[in-house]
């Protein structure tokens, strides 16, 4: 006997792995065939592979240890305003770019481009959110870029390119570039109509901003799509900002500071001064919302797909864990209880799953069908409300079923639940997103029936989904208070689609514990499924390995 031990290392989980977030995700492959996008299955089955690997994971792990650093100026006290990030941040970037994560449904616009990349998305997130960010913006500015089409000749060949490159430098001299978005400001947040920089013109389309900008995300994108006033009383001009002017200088692009954030730590967000910089006109002058709307609906199918992502990966970590762990005599996976709860987190991300790639195949068809562009309409906003704000309690969930091993930062679980409530903020929190809904509703009125058109798709189907849309239409047959009430709105329509898509989709076990739970007499906590729950079949569903 040693008596110098005191102990081995027994009843403890292996880490979750080289194992591929693609082939281990059902419900995923399933989708991505289904939703139209069966040709790009290679492509995401490499992209997860890699991803998947323990190499990659660690390269997570280091990104938001080491975290941004701003240098604002040089030795010699010159202005640089640079941002320096750890290796890992950049391998993760090239990573991302070299597979077309930033650009795949502009660079081959065909069906199921969208569920290709939103699926790629999701695995992303699962890795690691931060860099997702300006992977995020480069996508979503596209449409946008493409309200000037000399900015967009320009800069689209830049945004679609797929070597990464790290370098400050003028962007004519760079492989690859990346687009950051700058809006909001300390006094409006949400309400960009209250924002006070001013655009002075100095020629043509090029304008000097002057002004302040209280979020900035990924400060040394090579642009920056932003808001400012080019007089008294007029509504806010979208700008395009590069960090390089086009005479080859370094632009006036002022960082103060960089944001101590709760979680999103491997990325730099930023407060920004604008000093008579530089700046080229995107759109027609005072539609500045307009215009930059088209990029904020594509960020928001992002925060869908980026809070499925992290779901996924917190229940395949509580899913492992387990498999390999066992508590007063029995392993984990098979105690009734936490059966229950595993299971009911199974059902979450296997809905969330469905209406992330449902909502990616109407960005596809939106240009050629009515019907499917109002649909991603109203659908991104509730998707968006719902989704985000279910991400940070599944997460939270997750975490609970490793205990203390869950809860220390060596476990991803940590920083899955840091990351989980930026979705829900980013590009208009609960309320904003919610009277959105409303708006749409009521100023776009073929949004409302092309939802419930969706919706009634599975109408017969289950009883509780029958129930539920009664209640749907009454509640939108009252316009009183309407306000007060749009969470509550929202919410069910999203509970609804998310039923009816399970229902049309989805094994019977998981479309009927769905309804039971959702739509029935569930508890508000995960862990309150019925008795009579198929939870095996829910759980080696969703098994990662």
């Amino acid at each position: 006997m040693d008596h110098g031990a005191t102990h081995t290392v027994v009843n403890q989980a292996p880490p979750l792995e080289d194992t591929n977030l693609f082939d281990t995700d059902r419900a995923l492959c399933e989708g991505l065939a289904r939703e139209g996008a069966g040709w790009a299955a290679d492509r995401v089955r490499a992209y997860a592979e890699v991803m998947g690997s323990a190499e990659v994971l660690a390269l997570g792990r280091d990104a938001n240890r080491h975290a941004p650093e701003l240098t604002a100026f040089d030795r010699f006290g010159h202005r640089i305003d640079e941002v320096a990030f750890h290796p890992a941040w950049h391998a993760l970037m090239g990573l991302a770019m070299q597979h077309a994560v930033h650009a795949l449904p502009w660079r081959e616009p065909r069906p199921g481009a969208h569920v290709a990349r939103s699926a790629m998305h999701a695995i992303l997130n699962q890795v690691e959110a931060g860099h997702a960010c300006p992977i995020t913006m480069t996508f979503a500015c596209v449409p946008t870029l493409r309200a000037e089409k000399a900015v967009a000749d320009e800069w689209e060949p830049r945004v679609l390119a797929t070597r990464y490159d790290a370098q400050s430098r003028p962007a004519r001299e760079k492989s690859a570039a990346t687009i950051g978005m700058a809006m909001t400001e300390k006094q409006g947040g949400s309400d960009v109509r209250a924002n006070t920089t001013r655009a002075h013109p100095i020629g043509g389309d090029a304008f000097e901003l002057v002004g302040h900008k209280w979020f900035c995300s990924a400060p040394m994108s090579d642009a920056f799509l932003t808001l400012a006033l080019t007089r008294d009383g007029a509504p806010p001009t979208c700008f395009l900002v590069p960090r390089w002017r086009p005479d080859g200088s370094r632009n006036s692009f002022h960082i103060q500071r960089l944001k101590d954030k709760l979680g999103n730590r491997s990325n730099a967000s930023s407060e920004i001064e604008y000093r008579g910089t530089w700046a080229r006109r995107v759109g027609a002058e005072d539609c500045g919302v307009r215009t930059i709307l088209a990029m904020v609906h594509h960020t928001r199918l992002d925060c869908v797909s980026g809070s499925t992502g992290l779901m996924r990966m917190a229940l395949a970590q509580a899913l492992h864990h387990a498999r390999h762990r066992a508590v007063f005599g029995r392993q984990l996976a098979l105690q009734p209880l936490m059966r229950n709860v595993l299971a009911d987190l199974t059902l979450e991300v296997e809905a969330a799953t469905a209406l992330m790639l449902r909502l990616a195949r109407a960005y596809d068809a939106a240009a050629d069908d009515p019907a499917e562009r109002a649909f991603a309409r109203i659908a991104t906003a509730v998707a968006k409300y719902w989704v985000c704000k279910r991400a940070p309690h599944a997460i939270g969930e997750a975490m609970e079923c490793l205990g203390g091993n869950g809860y220390v930062e060596e476990a991803i679980l940590a920083r899955l639940y840091r990351e989980a409530p930026v979705n829900a903020i980013w590009e208009g929190s609960g309320n904003v997103i919610c009277l959105d809904v409303l708006r749409a509703i009521v100023r776009e009125p073929d949004t409302l029936p092309a939802l419930r058109a969706e919706i009634g798709l599975a109408r017969g189907a289950d009883r509780r989904l029958d129930a539920a849309l009664l209640r749907i239409d009454a509640d939108l047959a009252d316009p009183a208070d309407a306000e007060s009430r749009a969470r509550g709105v929202v919410e069910r329509l999203a509970v609804a689609l998310q039923a009816s898509l399970l229902l049309r989709v989805a094994p019977a076990p998981v479309a009927d514990a769905f309804c039971a739970s959702r739509l029935g007499d569930g508890g508000r906590l995960f862990g309150t499924l019925p008795a009579g729950t198929d939870f095996a079949a829910l759980l080696e569903r969703a098994l990662p390995t």
